[in-house]
């Protein structure tokens, strides 16, 4: 891209939104500069453009985002058609076998949700479409990294912020680098209490009819429910089967 194809402005607008998130609902303008590293001025005007527009709500101290925010990523939902043809397949599955299902892409350090049929809570945190976690820690996350060359996935890494989440969390590059390897084998990633105490997953990718990755499923269950041990017979034969007839049909 050249660089006079560039808008400084806009960039920096939406690095102000993401500012934003479930740990940062309302924040100050000194919040956001602190979280973005524009100067308050800057930080300021995006705020104040925000508010101007109706996506951001301002007290005299603290702004929020307002619900028109989703109007952003209910575009990308409605463009893409991955969503509609994920969610049957997951409500089908987690009817099936109980337990909740769910489908994400990668977007740079992260996986984001963009479709879920949920059976009960079973994390401390809300998931749905939209959603987004770490993905060196999330099985999701393990098998979308697995897809990608060994350079670019150790780069994702070490990019990460790699927090130990509980003290079972695999935090060294070398033995993440490792794990993905593993998945790429057996072509299946399996988090035992990595994200969180208590919650076991496991996830497959989902390939098109060319065989690229696109995306990844998992299904997540208490581990009062199910050992480790048991997850790859328990759930990996439906989750193939989703793997299977979505190949036909994701472009």
């Amino acid at each position: 891209m050249r660089e006079t194809d560039f808008i400084g402005g806009f960039a920096k607008g939406l690095r102000v939104t993401e500012a934003f998130g479930e740990a940062r609902p309302r924040l100050t303008i000194t919040d956001v500069s602190a979280q973005t590293g524009l100067d308050r001025a800057t930080a300021r005007r995006c705020l104040l453009t925000l508010a101007e527009l109706g996506y951001a709500a301002y007290d005299g101290k603290f702004f929020e985002l307002t619900p028109k925010i989703l109007r952003l990523g209910h575009a990308y939902l409605s463009a893409t058609p991955l969503p509609r043809l994920v969610q049957p397949y997951l409500d089908q599955i987690s009817e099936r076998i109980g337990q909740s299902a769910s489908a994400c892409v990668l977007d740079g350090v992260e996986i984001v949700y963009v479709a879920r049929a949920a059976q009960k809570r079973i994390m401390s945190i809300n998931l749905s479409a939209g959603s987004r976690l770490p993905a060196y820690c999330a099985s999701m996350g393990r098998v979308l990294l697995a897809a990608l060359p060994e350079a670019e996935a150790r780069a994702v890494i070490e990019a990460s912020d790699r927090r130990a989440n509980t003290p079972f969390t695999r935090t060294e590059p070398d033995a993440l680098m490792d794990e993905l390897s593993r998945v790429r084998r057996q072509g299946y990633a399996l988090i035992d209490q990595e994200l969180e105490i208590g919650l076991r997953s496991i996830a497959v990718p989902l390939e098109n009819a060319r065989g690229r990755v696109v995306a990844a499923i998992n299904v997540g269950a208490p581990a009062v429910h199910a050992e480790a041990g048991d997850m790859v017979a328990r759930y990996l034969p439906a989750m193939r089967e989703v793997q299977a007839a979505l190949r036909q049909v994701l472009a």
